[in-house]
């Protein structure tokens, strides 16, 4: 703010030495509180949006089998949790799951919706279908249907299919990672840390490299917080950014092994 007071007090006294001046730094912290509301306004626009739209798509995915199962409302409630929601977010995010489970929800909508609201930010995209990945693999299983309306909803985010590929890998890796922390990977392992990654087992050396980065830097939870993600969810940016650095570390060793 007092960079915005100086240059409108130095542009008003080259107009009108010092009175000019005191008018020039009035207009420029009006300027600056302007943008400032705006931009706070636009943020927290995102956030509700990104929640609101979160839910209601989670709704209609646990009903895309047939019907919603009481593991399954266990497991979005879990998420009311995880996110920190306060009691009105919750309240948004059980409407707006009561939403996406009636039979008339129109999913395209819905994300077309959040599409313009997220401003179309790949790493938004990419956070808002891991989100939806982590749900329904709460189980430890992707149901056929589900993963078909993965596939969906990724397609209608304008994100290919590769990426539910991507995010599965990322959710197998977290539970092997955790279930045998310290044991050799093996080939399955090996292999979904190259779909984590989005580069095939032949890429060099540098290529890997350059892939990894790329991912960290989209994925980063302050660079993701500025763009307007709720701070609830910056439990999930530090899990996709730990998966991406230990898919990493994985190919790393196997290429270390097997030169």
């Amino acid at each position: 703010m007092l960079f915005a007071i100086i240059v409108g007090g130095l542009i008003g006294y080259a107009f009108g030495k010092f009175p000019g001046f005191l008018v020039g730094a009035a207009i420029g912290a009006f300027l600056f509180n302007h943008l400032k509301r705006r931009l706070i306004g636009k943020l927290q626009s995102i956030q509700s949006g990104f929640v609101e739209s979160v839910f209601a798509v989670m709704g209609a995915l646990c009903k895309a089998d047939g019907i919603i199962s009481r593991d399954e409302i266990q497991m979005a409630e879990a998420m009311f949790v995880r996110f920190r929601l306060n009691e009105e977010q919750k309240a948004t995010a059980k409407a707006a799951f009561n939403r996406g489970k009636e039979p008339d929800f129109d999913l395209d909508a819905e994300l077309n919706r959040f599409l313009q609201a997220s401003g179309r930010q790949p790493a938004f995209l990419q956070m808002f279908l891991q989100v939806q990945v982590s749900a329904v693999a709460a189980d430890g299983v992707v149901h056929p249907a589900e993963h078909e309306m993965l596939v969906r909803i990724a397609r209608g985010l304008g994100l290919p299919e590769s990426q539910v590929d991507q995010l599965e890998a990322m959710l197998r890796g977290a539970h092997t990672n955790r279930a045998g922390a310290g044991q050799p990977s093996s080939a399955d392992q090996i292999s979904d840390a190259y779909k984590v990654l989005g580069v095939s087992s032949s890429a060099s050396d540098a290529e890997l490299k350059k892939a990894y980065r790329k991912l960290m830097s989209e994925n980063h939870p302050d660079k993701l917080a500025g763009r307007g993600l709720p701070e609830s969810m910056r439990e999930m940016a530090e899990e996709r950014t730990r998966e991406i650095s230990h898919a990493y570390d994985v190919i790393k060793e196997a290429r270390k092994t097997s030169a």
